[in-house]
């Protein structure tokens, strides 16, 4: 089997293997996963577990995927990197973490106001989308699959009332990607961090949001 590297965002859809089983021997591949999330951090990180049983189980055994979270084997936002230089044979994230790599690719996560996952589906797989991102991603040897899909861009959870927008000037809020841009022209911060740090760094009053 040649060794294809796959980094996974928070699309939509699901990755396809390959050939079906057949009753003759054949070798075992060993991947790792490296993600943006905790292991079993709802939603995302039990999004990317089941993601890697199902590669090994459609496989029949002979791609067997182990999947490390994040800080396991490389920090949350080093997987594009890691899967890019073969650190790791498969990431898990969102494209948005990796603006200051790719600003084009904040377009292929939540986007504010955007598409909704049905939406999504259709561009990238009707309407050029696969194709765009997938020629993004080549100059940095990768190939991007889509793997789940959040929906659009939320609002958020703040520690005081927002009533109008002058209540977002100096707020520090956790929103990457193209959310975090338009956050910065009303008068915010964006703060670009894990999810799993989200809860103790509202704790701390590291961010107001």
């Amino acid at each position: 089997m040649k060794r294809r590297d796959f980094i996974k965002t928070a699309g939509a859809g699901t990755l396809l293997t390959g050939a079906p089983a057949i009753a003759t021997a054949r070798a075992i591949h060993k991947w790792k996963m490296v993600t943006t999330w905790p292991k079993n951090f709802p939603g995302l990180g039990t999004g990317a577990n089941n993601l890697a049983r199902l590669i090994t189980g459609m496989s029949d055994g002979r791609l067997r995927v182990k999947v490390y979270g994040a800080k396991e084997l490389v920090p949350p936002f080093e997987v594009f990197g890691a899967v890019s230089q073969g650190t790791a044979e498969m990431g898990h994230g969102a494209a948005y973490y990796w603006k200051g790599k790719l600003e084009a690719g904040q377009f292929f996560s939540a986007v504010p106001f955007g598409l909704t996952a049905d939406e999504i589906n259709g561009w990238l797989y009707h309407g050029g989308g696969m194709e765009l991102w997938r020629k993004l991603y080549a100059d940095f040897n990768l190939i991007p699959a889509a793997a789940g899909n959040t929906g659009v861009q939320m609002g958020g959870w703040f520690n005081k009332e927002i009533n109008s927008p002058k209540d977002l000037k100096g707020l520090k809020m956790r929103i990457p990607g193209l959310g975090g841009e338009v956050l910065r022209r009303a008068g915010g911060t964006p703060v670009n961090l894990a999810g799993g740090e989200l809860y103790t760094s509202l704790q701390s009053g590291a961010i107001d949001a």
